[in-house]
């Protein structure tokens, strides 16, 4: 434990992170402001709680905020479609970020 830097599924989770961000500064996601935000903080709080759930110090801590995490995983696998229903994402950009979030949500299963 309080190695989380180290953990493959945190720099997935960083990436895919930066990835959101990337995208929601492009239109028409940079003008629906609360949409933007949602996908946002669901993207922010994957690597958020696996860093936190690692520096806990005992495994039952850890696999709490693991479990957030792959909650929010879940999260912004619906926001991803959803983004992709209403035009904001193209099927194959979704599909890309969907794929890397589904590795994420795997690599936590506990």
């Amino acid at each position: 434990m309080g190695k989380f830097k180290d953990l493959r599924v945190w720099a997935d989770a960083m990436d895919l992170t930066a990835e959101i961000y990337r995208i929601t500064q492009l239109a028409p996601f940079n003008k629906d402001y609360a949409f933007l935000n949602q996908i946002r903080r669901a993207a922010v709080s994957i690597p958020s709680n696996i860093a936190e759930g690692d520096e806990r110090g005992t495994n039952r801590e850890a696999v709490h905020f693991f479990n957030i995490a792959k909650g929010s995983a879940a999260e912004l696998i619906t926001q991803l479609n959803i983004a992709c229903r209403i035009g904001y994402l193209e099927t194959g950009e979704m599909e890309t970020l969907e794929n890397l979030a589904e590795k994420i949500r795997a690599s936590l299963k506990i």
